[in-house]
């Protein structure tokens, strides 16, 4: 099976390095040196990583036979693609590659359906969903435990418990209304409070 695990960006220095948006969990294992990559446009592959390294959070790539700046500008946007085993699993029991998640189902704990998962984007700070729901919309559900409750590979879904307003934003507005109305009442409740401790203090003051 092949995966798209990074696409090249721009020219990095006068020796050759491209940047990379790492589009995998295991860049040290797809794109360590030594791979060897299909691409896409395939006439600019294959290319055969001969070194990396990460410079100011970024993972910078040189390639063999690349060796200046010219030649590493001419990769631009070309898409790094490997060949993975299908059956191959993550080492971690709480990790997945992105082929077990694409395709599958989103719903709500009570089965509500949400959508599809159609991409996975890798994010710096996290990765999300990109589900694709009914109506041809788009979603995108951020993959942290917290909203995404459960993955099963066997009933082919992913169940999620999204905060209000991350999937209908008309709940985000009704949440905010409740929360307006809540603090209204809060102060309130503190205004009359004040005034029984108030009352509270003056009664043994009668009582001497």
């Amino acid at each position: 099976m092949q995966l798209v695990v990074a696409r090249i960006g721009r020219a990095h220095g006068i020796k050759g390095e491209v940047t990379v948006e790492v589009r995998t969990d295991e860049p040290e294992l797809r794109l360590g040196p030594g791979a060897v990559l299909a691409t896409e446009p395939a006439a600019t592959g294959p290319l055969t990583v001969e070194a990396g390294r990460v410079h100011s959070g970024r993972l910078l790539l040189r390639f063999e036979g690349v060796r200046d700046r010219t030649a590493a500008e001419a990769l631009r946007n070309t898409l790094l693609i490997a060949e993975v085993d299908p059956d191959e699993l993550p080492e971690e029991e709480d990790e997945f590659y992105d082929h077990q998640l694409i395709d599958l189902d989103v719903v709500l704990a009570d089965g509500t359906e949400i959508g599809r998962i159609t991409e996975i984007s890798h994010l710096p700070s996290q990765d999300l969903f990109i589900v694709e729901r009914p109506d041809g919309s788009e979603v995108m559900i951020p993959f942290v435990e917290e909203i995404v409750t459960e993955i099963d590979l066997e009933e082919q879904r992913a169940v999620i418990t999204p905060p209000p307003g991350l999937i209908d934003e008309s709940e985000a507005v009704i949440a905010s209304s409740r929360d307006e109305e809540t603090g209204e009442a809060a102060s309130g409740d503190s205004a009359s409070g004040d005034a029984t401790s108030e009352d509270a203090g003056e009664t043994p003051k009668g009582d001497a």
